[in-house]
């Protein structure tokens, strides 16, 4: 017992968080995003936030100083659309499914860990109608449950990602989302950056029995009467607010106030015709509207209207592969295989497009998955500041939180990730993250970013669900 204490705290060192008045990394590469790369610089992050950084800034006496001879400095790195941070909620996809023709599955979040599946939400009791709210927890506020706990933090943050856009993505009004930063053995409450950010909606298909919906025109038709009784409930309580004498008040309803509660909807699209109706019926609600998927965004045609309607795209980095478990004798259409061949050109496509988009990680969790996905887009054609900035001050700007996120400027929050090679090389290793100011080694399994076998496909990985197709 003696001899497994030491051990047992060995084990735990790189997950405990190493705190100072002050870091400095100093004769560092330091890649801003925002600005122009800095050869040879510092940066210094005091209490959690960037204190100053330049060619010709001093390591203050009392700060921890980090040799960065060697060694490069990039803002973290930002999962735009996750479930990390959610306990229980380990293997969730976010993948975007839309009905007919989409194939897609939104994966609900499962007890523990297991397998990614699809999972088919069955209700208590079925619905008859709009007035039912089915499927609807719009109220929740994911920020009131974070778990500093979950043990994706940790995985996420060895391969350079520091904060997360998490959501819950049970049902059809899911919930609201926040921005946290990817912590461990805190205060769930500090891990949590900005809420809400908005409210996550799926659109799929029930099955018999199910109640309403039970098809893709009743899930549309449920969400455009939710925002039409939202607007009317809106006005009611106004017109209330501003003389209640011999006025019935109005009803609370919690299911409309998380709806009005929300500063923006994510909308899910992956082919074509879906993102046309996606942004068609975005317009009509005339509510800010992010899409998410864009599996066929590698069609010039996609990524036109994205640009015409100047809507975000939040893109899956789970590329379209066939499951291992599908039948062997089944012949696959020929969208299919142009779908799968294709859909990593969608990055570069976007990007001459001027699309505001940035990367999901989809149910990827651990770092050898996250960087291969990463490096499919770059062989593809996507450049290399191109995807950086799709993982860091894009997912920023588009929930409204580049003031604080996304790039290395003085009063920004202290997030960065040091790495030895440049980000994206092979067999470049991430050395330290650091989290609001505190920093952390990666887990000692941690692959090289961008390590041996990082540019070949897994034909194993069951994580599609049928969303291909």
């Amino acid at each position: 017992m003696k001899k497994l204490i030491p051990v047992l705290v060995l084990c735990c060192a790189g997950a405990i968080a190493q705190q100072h008045p002050a870091i400095a990394i100093r004769n560092a590469k330091i890649v801003t995003v925002s600005g122009p790369v800095i050869a040879k610089g510092t940066v210094v992050v005091r209490n959690g936030l960037i204190e100053a950084v330049g060619d010709n800034v001093q390591a203050p006496a009392d700060a921890m100083v980090i040799e960065g001879e060697g060694l490069t400095v990039y803002p973290g790195l930002i999962d735009s659309l996750s479930t990390w941070g959610q306990a229980g909620a380990a293997a969730t996809t976010v993948t975007a499914a839309t009905g007919r023709g989409g194939r897609g599955t939104t994966t609900a979040p499962t007890a523990t860990p297991t397998p990614v599946q699809a999972v088919v939400i069955v209700p208590t009791t079925v619905s008859r109608g709009p007035e039912d709210r089915p499927q609807t927890t719009s109220w929740v506020k994911i920020a009131d449950e974070i778990s500093a706990t979950d043990r994706r933090i940790e995985s996420a943050r060895s391969a350079g990602f520091t904060t997360a856009a998490t959501f819950p993505t049970r049902g059809i009004f899911a919930g609201q989302g926040a921005i946290i930063d990817l912590l461990t053995g805190e205060r769930p409450g500090e891990m949590v950056v900005a809420s809400p950010m908005g409210q996550y909606i799926s659109i799929g298909r029930g099955g018999f029995g199910g109640g309403f919906p039970s098809a893709l025109m009743g899930y549309i038709a449920y969400i455009r009467q939710i925002y039409l009784d939202a607007d009317h409930y809106k006005m009611v309580k106004e017109a209330y607010a501003r003389d209640p004498r011999g006025m019935q008040r109005p009803d609370y309803d919690r299911a409309l106030e998380g709806v009005l509660d929300s500063p923006r909807i994510l909308l899910p699209a992956n082919r074509l015709v879906e993102i046309d109706r996606m942004l068609r019926f975005a317009a009509e609600l005339k509510q800010p509207t992010i899409i998410y998927g864009g599996r066929e965004t590698f069609r010039p045609e996609a990524a036109a209207l994205l640009k015409k309607s100047n809507t975000p795209l939040l893109l899956s980095m789970r590329w379209p592969e066939k499951s291992r478990d599908a039948d062997p004798d089944e012949t696959d259409s020929m969208r299919t295989l142009e779908t799968r061949d294709k859909a990593a050109l969608a990055p570069d496509v976007l990007t001459k497009a001027g699309v505001r988009w940035a990367f999901y990680s989809d149910g990827l969790d651990q770092p050898r998955e996250l960087q291969r996905a990463v490096k499919k887009a770059i062989d593809a054609g996507l450049s290399r500041d191109a995807a950086l900035r799709a993982l860091t001050l894009s997912p920023a700007e588009i929930y409204g939180v580049a003031n604080r996120l996304g790039s290395i400027e003085k009063g920004k929050i202290g997030n960065l990730v040091v790495t030895r090679g440049e980000l994206f090389d092979d067999r470049t290793k991430v050395e330290a993250i650091i989290v609001d100011g505190r920093k952390f080694t990666p887990a000692p399994d941690t692959a090289p970013f961008g390590g041996r076998g990082t540019a070949t496909d897994d034909p194993g990985n069951p994580g599609i669900a049928g969303g291909n197709r």
